[in-house]
């Protein structure tokens, strides 16, 4: 397996003078220009005291700055922490510390908000957004490294071999702690190698081909491993241009760098989707006219084939492959999706894999999975009958994390004796080896009778019914409650009696589609809407 800083190296050797990094409607900056702002970031490290294995944070909005600054911790054999920028400072303080990070990047916001005096270890904060000084714990230091930092940057006069001379390390070494923000549980810090960085962008660079020239947006935040993994590094490696929209776009914005950027690649969550097809797509094929002409064989193709043409221009027109991940997609608009051929595969990660465990390309593409399980990487569902019976999915390899930092309790009950990780998904793998998704095992629901009851599988199918945005399926007693975000619409008319009695048929249409122990009992309006993870998820563990 190739490092994958050697595989940086190579590709900023190659496009030195080609854009690297862009702020969306900002900055851009040159692989030169980027390798020369890390050497620089390496000499404040040096003066710092910086060694192979101590640790640097990064807690701030993505950015081409955010980038660089990683890639800077990396290559000089420390550990990155990315700290997701939506933590509140009193917490950003809080991981910093128990981190043991000596140098943290964030903006002047955050850091004002923050105590220092949590963060006893710290050396240096330095303002992400211009690359100047926040903090020194000594005068004498913070003297030294702000005049490193002000330097300025002129990657035409480097040596461009030589400043990309990395001490890039073994595979094994420790390269980020990435601290998790899951659905279900408070953050913890998942360690993971330059080998499971390595083994997920050899495989990104086999599977999702990438050259120079091509463009990609950075939408989801880079301290998640989704984000991170395939949004940035990987297409940065192989030499494309990374834009970074810096913060969650409006539809309008969206919609407009999209058509700017015409990105080869998007990767994206099945709420983007679902809410572009509930809206747009859906509405127009299910008209009566259209519904009687996508009845005849011929006639249907056209209009499918007029709808994936204008539907591929919305997304910039360049795309080659759209990669949803995060959660599963809603089975009527994954239909929809397939009769229009739009080429879209759903991967299946998590943090502690770096993120990626199955993936297959769109061509290939099995309806309902989550893709097949990826080079390097071994897969076993925890049940008799793997093929029919559900049971947990594990899985061992060189994407899997070496344990949660500080928390050995946790990282030995995450493994199995024989060293398999213990993924907390349910499903069930076919012949192929395609794996399908059933539920969480922690939102499993044990119905009275004994039977198991997979709230995703019915979320699913109410999420596809009129007015309703997104929900959530818990249980209170012995019965069944569904929780309903209201769509925007809905939103600025309030909860009206309308609204309450298509709820209702919602509810009806619902329980005929389902076995008697998951029938669903009410239909309770979220008029607030709910609370979600950065990757978007819900945050179930709010709802009861």
């Amino acid at each position: 397996m190739r490092h994958y800083l050697s595989i940086f190296q190579q590709s900023a050797r190659e496009n030195w003078n080609s854009p690297a990094l862009s702020d969306y409607q900002g900055a851009t900056y040159t692989f030169g220009e980027i390798a020369t702002r890390i050497s620089k970031l390496h000499a404040c490290y040096s003066a710092i005291g910086v060694k192979a294995g101590d640790r640097a944070a990064i807690a701030a909005k993505n950015s081409a700055h955010w980038a660089t600054s990683f890639v800077s911790i990396v290559s000089y054999q420390a550990v990155a922490v990315p700290i997701l920028a939506d933590f509140n400072p009193a917490d950003i303080a809080k991981l910093t510390a128990h981190s043991d990070s000596l140098v943290l990047f964030t903006d002047v916001k955050t850091w004002e908000a923050m105590d220092v005096e949590v963060m006893p270890e710290l050396k240096v904060a330095i303002n992400i957004d211009n690359f100047t000084l926040l903090y020194s714990s000594d005068k004498a230091l913070g003297e030294q490294v702000s005049a490193i930092l002000a330097e300025s940057i002129d990657a035409s006069n480097v040596d461009k071999i030589a400043i990309t001379d990395y001490k890039i390390g073994n595979l094994d070494d420790l390269a980020i702690i990435n601290y998790t923000s899951g659905t279900t549980s408070s953050p913890k810090g998942v360690m993971l190698t330059s080998g499971n960085l390595s083994s997920n962008i050899e495989f990104a660079l086999a599977y999702i081909p990438v050259k120079k020239g091509d463009q990609i947006m950075s939408m989801l935040p880079m301290a998640h491993m989704y984000g991170m993994a395939f949004e940035f590094l990987y297409p940065l490696f192989g030499g494309a241009r990374v834009f970074f929209l810096g913060k969650t776009p409006t539809p309008t914005l969206l919609m407009q760098a999209l058509a700017d950027i015409k990105p080869y690649l998007l990767i994206t969550v099945p709420l983007v989707l679902e809410k572009i097809f509930k809206n747009k797509v859906m509405p127009t094929l299910e008209k009566p006219a259209l519904k009687i002409l996508t009845s005849i064989p011929i006639i249907n193709k056209l209009i499918y084939a007029k709808v994936r043409k204008q539907l591929l221009g919305v997304f910039g027109g360049n795309i080659q492959s759209i990669v949803i991940g995060g959660a599963a997609i809603s089975r009527p608009v994954e239909k929809v999706m397939r009769k229009i051929r739009l080429p879209y595969t759903v991967g299946y990660g998590m943090t502690e894999c770096a993120p990626l465990i199955g993936y297959e390309p769109w061509q290939t593409f099995r309806l309902g999975s989550c893709g097949r399980i990826v080079t390097n990487m071994e897969v076993r569902i925890d049940s008799e009958n793997p093929q029919k019976q559900v049971g947990e999915i594990q899985v061992k390899g060189a994407n899997v994390m070496l344990g949660y930092y500080k928390n050995p309790e946790a990282t030995a009950a995450t493994f199995t004796e024989d060293g398999y990780l213990r993924t907390g998904d349910l499903g069930i793998i076919d012949k192929k080896g395609n794996i399908f998704i059933k539920g969480r095992s922690k939102c499993m629901i044990l119905s009275p009778n004994g039977q198991n009851i997979y709230p995703e599988e019915i979320e699913s199918k109410l999420n596809a019914m009129p007015r309703v945005a997104e929900s959530l399926v818990v249980s209170r007693g012995n019965i069944l409650v569904a929780l309903v975000a209201m769509t925007p619409e809905d939103q600025k008319l309030g909860v009206t009696e309308e609204l309450k009695a298509q709820m209702e048929q919602n509810r009806i249409e619902l329980n005929k589609a389902m076995p008697a122990y998951s029938k669903i009992s009410s239909i309770e309006i979220n008029e607030q809407g709910f609370e979600h993870t950065p990757k978007q998820s819900i945050k179930r563990f709010m709802y009861k």
